[in-house]
């Protein structure tokens, strides 16, 4: 404990200093042992009342494998306006200018009959009901209910690591009645602003809207009417994003020893073919878990994509409920049909087919499985409202030069992507992009398909990363679409961690402590083998710790430990099969030779 807090107070040349006194190999080891984050508890039953801490309160908390923000946020607002529809008290939900709190607005008249109301609740039993002033920098809490209201229910995982609690309050704001002067008509003013006026007409149009007309954070279903509003709050925003959009993964199970018996196979049958190490390199394909808790991710922090696409090489990790309506599993046999070559081991080439996802909507955002969101964000952090997507450049710069079969991959097909750029447009690219999710339009990838016809087929065709590959959708489609007027940049808050780097497990550290990050990426481009148990080691303590709550993707745990026993190949495999059984650790021929003759 001692040497932990002493390596936290050094400064982070110092700390570099330290390690380079250590073997390559153990340098990962030693941090991550000095940044080691407080253990997982015991995990306590779902539906247990215990203590847990929100925001550095203490509260008691009721224990559930699964929950959201919007959840929270639903049942919160539910709960308080059930209480106010009891009581006859006169209200009306306000469009705050957060996201993440409900608002409901309230006479200050009737705010002694409010208090009363919430405390005789039997529905707020186990809400925390807090009193103090609600301003535009947030709420603070106080001895008496001067201006407002929170009203929250506290959920926690079952080992206590993350509360969902007064991040998602109902807020109930207390307006006060303004005379109007010279005979004009009274207006009603709030305590803080919010997204439509401070001050409005005393008289009022009730309207009953869908909780998407409050908050555009939430799923485009949410359209029932079912809260009671003022008519000034019904309508859509300008600013808000109404059209669909999806979300797609590509994913491997490196571990697969289906998966890699093909890409052997395919390795041994280009010979003498020179391929880059970097493009071959174990750890460009390893799975640690990542695609679990980005899904636990999106399920959390951006409910409002509307379907899930996760693109694989006939592979299914034993966890995944590929049930829900909202995902679908899409096999590169049906992205490439007659074109290119598979089995595939290049991700540009995999790239180059997203838009042929059948049912894609024309706005998607494209993930890796290491990259997450790392709190709740809007559809406006990648699409403006009209459309318009947005991209992140980086401050790194493309090397100089045309692209030869001594760059490493990724270089290659930014030099490649430069020159069509240069070609086309008579522009020149000197950045490349943030490693963060990517904001497509299924357009304008059309687009570039049908003009670079033969680059993309070529990138399509080469089973591994190639000197000649475009890469499509983390760069070249972003210019392309800014030169065409469908995209401009934008900027988002990120983390990129490199698992390798021995920094890491205080920049992870960090991260958990804060979660001041829209999303952040957690990759490995290039590891010796001697540090895959570390990093796995690593991403363990942090992954569930940061994303504690089950998503609806997701098995129940001992479902999942079952199909554990089966590789991807033999799990995706038997889904194409309805009413097929596998047998424990059968193989994959085996498994064809008895169901398919």
């Amino acid at each position: 404990m001692i040497a932990h807090k002493l390596y936290r107070l050094l400064p982070k040349s110092r700390r570099l200093q330290m390690l380079e006194i250590l073997p390559p190999d153990r340098r990962l080891w030693l941090v991550r042992r000095l940044t080691r984050q407080r253990a997982l508890g015991s995990a306590a039953p779902a539906g247990d009342l215990v203590r847990a801490r929100d925001r550095g309160s203490a509260v008691q908390a009721r224990v559930a494998v699964a929950g959201t923000p919007a959840e929270a946020w639903h049942r919160n607002l539910d709960a308080v306006v059930a209480v106010l529809d009891t009581a006859g008290i006169d209200y009306f939900c306000v469009r705050p200018t957060g996201f993440q709190h409900s608002a409901v607005a309230v006479g200050v008249k009737d705010r002694a009959r409010t208090m009363a109301a919430l405390r005789g609740a039997e529905g707020l039993r186990e809400a925390r009901i807090r009193v103090g002033d609600l301003t535009d920098t947030g709420f603070r809490p106080g001895k008496t209910a001067r201006s407002g209201v929170q009203v929250y229910f506290p959920v926690t995982d079952p080992r206590g690591t993350t509360v969902l609690g007064s991040g998602s309050a109902c807020e109930i704001e207390f307006w006060r009645t303004v005379p109007g002067e010279a005979g004009a008509p009274a207006t009603i003013t709030g305590p803080r602003g919010n997204q439509v006026a401070s001050a409005l007409p005393a008289e009022a149009e009730i309207r009953h809207v869908g909780a998407l007309a409050l908050n555009p954070f939430l799923a485009l279903t949410e359209t029932e009417p079912r809260y009671r509003t003022r008519a000034e709050f019904a309508p859509d925003a300008a600013e808000h994003v109404r059209f669909p959009i999806d979300a797609v993964y590509t994913w491997v199970d490196g571990g697969d020893p289906d998966w890699l018996r093909r890409k052997n196979a395919a390795l041994a049958a280009l010979g003498h073919q020179q391929i880059n190490t970097i493009a071959t390199n174990q750890s460009r394909f390893i799975s640690r878990d990542e695609l679990r808790y980005s899904l636990r991710s999106m399920a959390a922090f951006a409910p409002w994509i509307r379907r899930i696409f996760l693109v694989t090489d006939d592979q299914i990790p034993p966890w995944l409920d590929d049930s829900d309506p909202r995902l679908t599993v899409v096999s590169h046999r049906e992205l490439f049909g007659s074109t290119g070559a598979l089995p595939t081991f290049n991700s540009h080439a995999i790239e180059s087919r997203l838009h042929h996802i059948p049912g894609l909507a024309e706005h998607f955002i494209y993930f890796n499985d290491d990259m997450f969101f790392g709190r709740p964000v809007l559809p406006t952090a990648f699409f403006h409202a009209n459309g318009i997507a947005k991209f992140f450049p980086s401050t790194a710069q493309l090397a100089a030069g045309p692209a030869t079969v001594y760059d490493a991959p990724v270089t290659a097909a930014g030099k490649n992507n430069r020159r069509h750029i240069e070609e086309r447009f008579g522009r020149s690219i000197a950045q490349k992009m943030q490693h963060v999710p990517y904001a497509l339009q299924k357009s304008v990838l059309e687009e570039i398909e049908q003009t670079l016809t033969k680059e993309v087929l070529e990138t399509a065709e080469h089973q591994f990363r190639h000197p000649g590959d475009l890469s499509i959708p983390s760069s070249l489609q972003h210019y392309w679409a800014y030169l065409t007027q469908r995209a401009v940049p934008g900027s988002i808050k990120y983390t990129y961690a490199d698992l390798a780097h021995p920094s890491t497990p205080v920049q992870l550290a960090f991260l958990l402590a804060k979660r001041h990050c829209d999303v952040f990426c957690l990759n490995d481009t290039d590891s010796a083998e001697v540090a895959l148990a570390e990093q796995a080691a690593m991403m363990a303590d942090f992954l569930p710790h940061y994303f504690p709550f089950r998503s609806p993707f997701e098995l129940p745990d001992d479902v999942a430990a079952e199909r554990s026993a089966f590789s991807a190949t033999e799990l995706a495999l038997a889904a194409s099969q309805p009413g097929k059984r596998l047998v424990p650790r059968q193989s994959t021929r085996e498994f064809v030779r008895d169901n398919h003759g």
